[in-house]
């Protein structure tokens, strides 16, 4: 199986150059990866020829063996399913779709010498090939009746527009230098003797990527979006194997529905318990205002905010790092920096490379601010770093002796986001949120994943408000669910900001059964460790099933079920 899974990779890297560099896998950094309709159908070809050797192989008695052809059988099987509905023909949504990744690549590449900015170059002078094809694959789609919605269509191609220097990247703000023309002046900025002819070529590069990315901004909003659904939700029958795809698991749409509201329920009301203890009389959306206004929980300019991440990440992995998980030396360095500007307003992380030379990153967006409120930082910090998404990562890349090279590249968002969320609230358990602002903004990142469950489903699905439900913010009773209605609720129960709710509501409306896999996953989380708490009693213990778990790297919720049941 191991032999096996290694000779799959590497014919999967050669078609697909980008995911080489995401999986920090060397030699390919100097090479993009097709986009095309036939580069799909290539790809599409290896999973079915991958899952012909899987059958051929023999039985097996070796528990990570067994492990890995189920975990694998059930992933690259689930990617099929995708290609099959043509899912690659309209690839296009404002958090990611394959033509963001041209660019998107560039951040975990080394700038480290000329032959690092040499491969930098080559990988620009590529991007226009790169986005033909990403531009041939949505024709095919437009010809097959298979569109994205309009929405998103106009937003992708405002972020490309900001990538490109076509706009700022505030509302009204001016256009700016191209992301790509900022890029390559670090070379002659950080080496005191540059190579002139790199240079040259870089320079040219920058401008052959900046102008391939303005061409994919007006062909989206002038071309494609016209002609594309203005209707933004995907129905029932799509949006089941969509959250079958993130979730690596068979949901009860309904159930889980009303299962969101309970959440939305439960959680508001320990956030209204909280906020009296801050500032009594006053609700928590009026506490939250409170608290971003207050200089105490403030931190003025980016490279300040920054550094405070950095420090939370390294005093947690200290903290962490023997107590409540056996953290090898190689992870225990996890960056903190500054996303690209133009993308969605989350934070979000990337893993460390095969061999731990680029370490795990973590990425805050400012969307250009440069005064930031920290009461909510800690939460979200836990989440995205450690004991989050940097130990879930960071353990499938380093047990190597017991994970299949196919398993190390997965990310299956329902176990990986379930993990972080999980991880947040064990950090409610351990008393790491002893300030009530800090335990507020806890509840509000809570909320936030409950409200997704209702929202994602709600809007997709076209279902209604339920009778008895009228929590602040939410339309009546037996209304439908839209966008602004989706909006207002998220900033009234997760207390967000204007400009997130309306990022975030667009992210699920073009990600359709991903927003749910956070809370979805987090429940199989908490339901599999409290089945092992009754299992071993008095014996339980918390640090050895972190490592258990952790071990098994990322998979389906299914399989994580029955996997975790053995412990």
């Amino acid at each position: 199986m191991f032999d096996l899974a290694e000779h799959y990779v590497e014919q999967r890297l050669e078609l697909d150059p980008y995911g080489a560099t995401f999986l920090g896998a060397p030699g390919f950094d100097n090479r993009c990866t097709d986009l095309s309709p036939a580069a799909a159908v290539q790809r599409a070809d290896l999973d079915r020829e991958f899952i012909a050797d899987l059958d051929r192989l023999p039985p097996t008695t070796d528990d990570a063996e067994r492990v890995a052809i189920d975990v694998i059988r059930e992933r690259v099987e689930a990617r099929l399913v995708q290609f099959e509905a043509g899912e690659h023909l309209r690839d296009i949504g404002v958090l990611w779709s394959s033509a963001h990744l041209p660019r998107m690549v560039l951040d975990l590449m080394s700038r480290d010498g000329d032959e690092a900015w040499s491969n930098i170059a080559a990988r620009l002078e590529g991007t226009s090939l790169a986005l033909a094809g990403c531009r041939e694959s949505l024709e095919l789609g437009r010809n097959r009746g298979l569109f994205a919605a309009h929405r998103q269509a106009i937003g992708v191609a405002r972020t490309f527009a900001i990538w490109s220097g076509l706009e700022g990247e505030t509302e009204g703000a001016d256009p700016a230098v191209s992301w790509f023309a900022t890029l390559v002046a670090e070379y002659a900025g950080a080496d005191p003797d540059p190579d002139p002819d790199l240079v040259l070529r870089l320079t040219a590069a920058a401008a052959a990527a900046t102008s391939a990315y303005a061409q994919m901004s007006t062909y989206l909003r002038d071309d494609y979006a016209p002609a594309a659904p203005v209707r933004d939700a995907v129905g029932a029958e799509r949006y089941a194997a969509l959250a079958r795809y993130w979730t690596g698991a068979d949901l009860d749409l309904v159930e889980t529905y009303e299962w969101g509201w309970d959440e939305v329920g439960r959680i508001g009301a320990r956030m209204a318990t909280v906020s009296q203890r801050i500032l009594p009389g006053l609700t928590p959306v009026e506490v939250a205002a409170a608290l971003d206004a207050d200089p105490a929980y403030r931190i003025e300019g980016a490279e300040n905010l920054i550094a405070h991440l950095q420090k939370l990440t390294d005093r947690t992995i200290a903290e962490f790092g023997e107590k409540y998980f056996d953290i090898p030396e190689v992870m225990r360095r996890c960056e903190a920096r500054l996303a690209p500007p133009g993308g969605a307003a989350a934070p979000y992380y990337n893993g460390p490379s095969e061999d731990f030379s680029r370490p795990g990153t973590t990425w805050f967006p400012t969307q250009g601010a440069e005064s930031f409120s920290s009461w909510q930082l800690p939460t979200i910090w836990y989440h995205e770093a450690v004991p989050g998404h940097h130990l879930q990562v960071g353990y499938s890349v380093f047990r190597s002796d017991r994970l299949t090279r196919v398993q190390r590249m997965e990310f299956v968002s329902g176990h990986g986001e379930g993990w972080a969320l999980y991880a947040e609230r064990l950090m409610d358990e351990l008393g790491f949120f002893s300030d009530p602002a800090h335990e507020l903004g806890y509840l509000a990142a809570q909320m936030w994943r409950a409200v997704r469950i209702v929202l994602d489903i709600g809007l997709h699905l076209d279902l209604v408000v339920p009778p008895g439900s009228s929590p602040a913010g939410a339309p009546a009773a037996g209304a439908l669910w839209d966008r602004d209605s989706a909006v207002m609720f998220l900033r009234t129960q997760a207390l967000l900001s204007a400009a997130m709710a309306a990022s975030e509501v667009d992210r699920y409306l073009g990600l359709p059964g991903q927003a749910i896999s956070y809370k979805v996953g987090e429940r199989v989380w908490l339901a599999a460790r409290a089945e092992a708490q009754q299992r071993h009693g008095s014996a339980f213990d918390l640090k050895a099933w972190h490592s258990y778990a952790l071990a098994l790297g990322s998979m389906g919720l299914d399989p994580l079920r029955a996997e975790l049941a053995r412990f």
